[in-house]
């Protein structure tokens, strides 16, 4: 099913989160999930679609920006390549839902910064298409978690609150992750931010509202790092007056580390756009397997229809066939029954007149009889009278 049914919803948040496991109870997938504060997820995947309120819902996992296997580099360019990949083809969100867990104790700059990228990708626009939501309450008292609850709608969350975002809860199940979609599942589609920058604005990764957050964070760990390095070129300044040889091999070979760091940091706004292009031409080259694939089912399923219309029509070839045989043999049944009863007439009228010229010959044989009978009395009768006569004449 597609067009105004089917809708999509992305899952955003820091690692261990909960994000999959929302993504699972509402979906029935099986995405693996992490049992710690590790990220399991590793690359942007899509559910496929289920049913929900006449709906065809598809649920977008995202990996988290303090991912403990990919850097923030690595998913921007991984995220930005797949919303406005799939926006190019036509697909925009119904909804955004970004999972914090309430058990943390305070909100910490992991966690900051992820919201802070969140809110750069989706841009302002899009806020009232946003739901947080707050998971995991089981691992918390009630009271304390309403406390936190509050400090949240209060501090953390009340930019995008006051600018129509909600907040709701989910409590474990099914039922509570089916209640959180309903929320978005009758929303009109809108473009996010970066979707808006990277395919209407043709702007570089880099240029995006996001792509300029994570190069102000990365600035901040690069100019972090020439302040440990600038120290530690005091401490080992200092070791060599003291003519400490092991402090300074320690310290020369932590400022090498740092150098490294310092040096892949510049490189990091280059490596993102190319791991941008690469992720794009990787995901390019995975939905035209898909469309060739869905093509060739689609040929297959052609050829399939043809096969089943010329064995239908062969079907009702032979059902016409047969209907006209059975006919037939019905008629032959028909004319047999006729002609059987023209026959027993027939013979019943045959048998009438033979029956009749039999009680003819018997009346004939009857009467043949009667004069047999009168003409042997009549003859007799004749004899005595002569008889008499002849005595009467002999006498006188």
């Amino acid at each position: 099913m597609t067009g105004a049914l089917s809708i999509r919803i992305a899952i955003m948040g820091s690692s261990g989160s909960g994000k999959t496991t929302f993504i699972n109870e509402a979906s029935g997938s099986d995405f693996p999930i992490g049992r710690s504060l590790e990220s399991c997820t590793s690359e942007v995947q899509a559910t496929k679609p289920f049913k929900l309120n006449g709906r065809e819902v598809t649920l977008i996992d995202t990996p988290g920006f303090d991912d403990t296997s990919r850097s923030d580099t690595d998913i921007l360019a991984m995220i930005g390549a797949y919303l406005s990949q799939t926006y190019e083809h036509g697909a925009k969100l119904a909804g955004i839902i970004y999972m914090h867990r309430i058990s943390d104790f305070r909100v910490g700059g992991t966690n900051k910064r992820n919201f802070k990228m969140f809110r750069e990708l989706c841009g302002e626009s899009t806020l009232r298409n946003v739901l947080i939501v707050t998971n995991m309450w089981s691992e918390v008292a009630s009271d304390l978690g309403e406390m936190r609850e509050k400090e949240l709608e209060n501090n953390f969350f009340k930019g995008i609150l006051d600018k129509g975002a909600r907040m709701l809860r989910h409590e474990g199940t099914q039922e509570s992750t089916h209640r959180i979609l309903r929320y978005l599942i009758h929303n009109q589609p809108a473009t996010l931010l970066i979707q808006k920058e990277l395919v209407n604005e043709h702007k570089n990764i880099v240029q995006t509202s996001a792509g300029s957050e994570l190069t102000r964070v990365l600035n901040e760990q690069r100019e972090r790092h020439e302040e440990v390095v600038a120290q530690l070129r005091k401490d080992m300044e200092a070791a060599i007056r003291d003519k400490d040889h092991e402090t300074r091999e320690e310290l020369k070979e932590e400022i090498q580390t740092k150098h490294e760091q310092i040096l892949k940091l510049r490189c990091e706004n280059e490596r993102l756009e190319a791991e941008f292009r690469t992720a794009k031409e990787r995901l390019e080259a995975r939905i035209n397997a898909i469309e060739e694939k869905y093509h060739e089912q689609g040929q297959i399923v052609d050829a399939l229809k043809e096969q089943l219309e010329t064995e239908r029509n062969h079907r009702e070839k032979l059902a016409i066939e047969q209907e006209q045989k059975e006919q037939r043999l019905r008629q032959l049944e028909e004319e047999n029954a006729n002609v059987q009863e023209l026959e027993r007439l027939n013979s019943l009228r045959e048998l009438n007149r033979l029956v009749a010229v039999r009680v003819e010959l018997q009346e004939e044989l009857r009467k043949e009889e009667q004069r047999n009978t009168n003409e042997s009395e009549a003859s007799g009768s004749g004899l005595i009278e002569d008889v008499v006569s002849w005595v009467k004449s002999w006498w006188s």
